[in-house]
């Protein structure tokens, strides 16, 4: 496979999903692979989306819009 230390599955729309792409992807950092870390990045994002919508019935839309308002509230100084 693609990695190089055994990575335990998670399940799709549950946080163990995010678990396993996010081990995934400090193996591809591990390995200096840019492009292995860009899918990683990828299927993190993928398994964030489905753990929001099965969990909290919310999407990943509104948790970049969040996200927004962090980023400016900080840039603002205040939250």
């Amino acid at each position: 496979g693609y990695h190089l230390t055994k990575i335990k599955k998670g399940e799709l729309g549950k946080f163990s999903k995010i678990v396993e792409e996010f081990v995934e992807l400090q193996d591809a950092e591990k390995q200096k692979d840019k492009i292995l870390m860009l899918c990683e990045l990828s299927d993190l994002l993928g398994a964030i989306e489905s753990y929001v919508e099965q969990t909290h019935n919310l999407t990943l839309q509104d948790l970049i819009s969040f996200s927004n308002k962090t980023k400016a509230a900080f840039k603002e100084g205040s939250r």
